[in-house]
């Protein structure tokens, strides 16, 4: 029994961690500078974005890892890297975040929705903190199993939004991935061949990321049911 036990925690280790180290070294993979495109990253994202008729929509550098579109700034955000670099990745990654625009121009259902819900979570994880501090003082003062398995109760209800988030959020990143991004850059002839492969290959893995952070979430919200 306990190397089974041993042999789930580990399986479930790598569904959490197996798509972040997949991610890493996909876009590793595929960062490589090619010297051929007529663009960088940042470029083609201005581009496509003028040509979605959203020149009102910013361009800015970010840290590396954290790429994104912020719907309340109306901005993309590109690392480094794939603002001014010229690689498969960068094109993909740009690709991808300006199709997050697009969905917010077109008043994507899952984009709105969680957009609207991001900042009310903000909020919820601080509840959810002091809560979990509170629930041992609060047992010593009141000595009540009931009253801890009230609050212990709604601490799960409250995780419970962030794995509702992360549900919200997948179809909207594999939308912005496989019927925006990829079509853009296929249709508009930005990629050819292998390298349109390859850009498929690095949307799916940041696509499984979004998973990991819905099983590692989950997984919290399991330790605490139990």
């Amino acid at each position: 029994m306990p190397i089974l036990i041993i042999l789930g925690i580990l399986a479930l280790l790598a569904l959490i961690f197996g798509p972040q180290y997949w991610v890493k070294s996909v876009m590793a993979r595929h960062g490589a500078d090619r010297p051929d495109f007529p663009g960088t990253g940042g470029e083609l994202a201005r581009h496509l974005l003028d040509e979605a008729g959203l020149a009102d929509v910013g361009l800015e550098e970010t840290p590396a890892g954290t790429d994104h579109y912020d719907p309340i700034a109306r901005v993309v955000r590109l690392s480094p890297n794939n603002l001014t670099g010229r690689s498969v990745t960068a094109v993909a990654v740009a690709a991808h975040e300006v199709g997050h625009a697009v969905q917010h121009r077109d008043g994507d259902a899952f984009l709105v929705t969680r957009t609207k819900w991001a900042g009310g979570l903000a909020g919820l994880d601080k509840v959810a903190f002091w809560m979990l501090i509170s629930i041992p003082l609060i047992g010593i003062i009141i000595k009540s199993p009931v009253i801890a398995m009230l609050q212990i109760g709604a601490l799960v209800v409250l995780m419970s939004g962030r794995v509702l988030m992360h549900v919200l959020t997948l179809p909207m990143e594999i939308d912005a991935s496989f019927k925006r991004a990829l079509p853009v850059l296929e249709h508009g002839g930005f990629l050819h061949g292998d390298d349109l492969a390859n850009a498929r290959q690095v949307l799916k893995a940041a696509a499984g990321t979004y998973v990991a952070s819905a099983l590692a979430t989950l997984l919290d919200v399991i330790r605490w049911i139990r």
